[in-house]
């Protein structure tokens, strides 16, 4: 496991053993992984009596998404990483749960197109000597509430599965500023239509400020 991995398990561990000043006689511990649309990586939980319970996790995973702008095809290359808590609550007692909590998400995408042919940038045609290879970061908010619905056995021990599904409020991504590499990179009348091209960046990834949810999980309660 690398070491950042291993940190991370450590300090959740720590925040959970600190929400709580007195622990239930019933209360289970568990400890376990959690892969899927948040990334991979380790969670561990405490499960307080029937109707309540709290966990942390830490999650990676890197992986390419296309991102078509106009006349240009942005090869993305997502970078997955966040730390996050939730508290359950488990209306009827079981296995069936509502979460709710926060993560600290540093997720990223660095988005590169370089044309083979004259494309528009903005509002006007450019060659691809004049304009070379464009990139970019593309980032959301760093505090991100977090809302799931989900299923993970009840007060038992063992080795158990859970899966959870929602949606993540990280607000609206935007790209930093937008490079180009071309013969025009530091004319004026380009780095004016290169901002117009920023902002039609901006407005494709904006459909992306809630982000899907869907974590399955693999631990042993005890």
């Amino acid at each position: 496991m690398p070491i950042k991995m291993k940190t991370c398990l450590a300090l959740s561990t720590a925040t959970l053993l600190a929400v709580s000043p007195a622990f239930a006689e019933d209360a289970r511990y568990s400890v376990g992984v959690t892969a899927g649309t948040l990334g991979a990586g380790p969670e561990v939980g405490m499960r307080i009596n029937e109707t309540f319970g709290v966990r942390a996790s830490a999650s990676f995973f890197d992986f390419s998404h296309d991102i078509d702008v106009n006349d240009l095809t942005y090869e993305g290359k997502l970078k997955l990483e966040s730390y996050g808590a939730v508290a359950d609550v488990y209306p009827f007692g079981g296995g069936f749960r509502l979460s709710g909590g926060f993560r600290i998400a540093k997720n990223r995408v660095s988005a590169t197109a370089t044309p083979t042919e004259p494309v528009t940038i903005g509002d006007v045609t450019y060659t691809p000597s004049e304009i070379g290879t464009l990139s970019g970061t593309i980032r959301a908010k760093d505090f991100a509430p977090l809302l799931t619905v989900g299923y993970a056995g009840g007060l038992t021990r063992g080795i158990k599965f859970g899966v959870d599904a929602g949606a993540m409020f990280q607000g609206t991504p935007r790209v930093d500023a937008l490079r180009a590499t071309g013969s025009l990179a530091t004319n004026a009348a380009f780095q004016e239509q290169l901002l117009k091209e920023q902002a039609d960046v901006n407005d494709e990834v904006n459909k992306y400020k809630v982000y899907p949810v869907l974590q399955f999980s693999l631990f042993y309660a005890f």
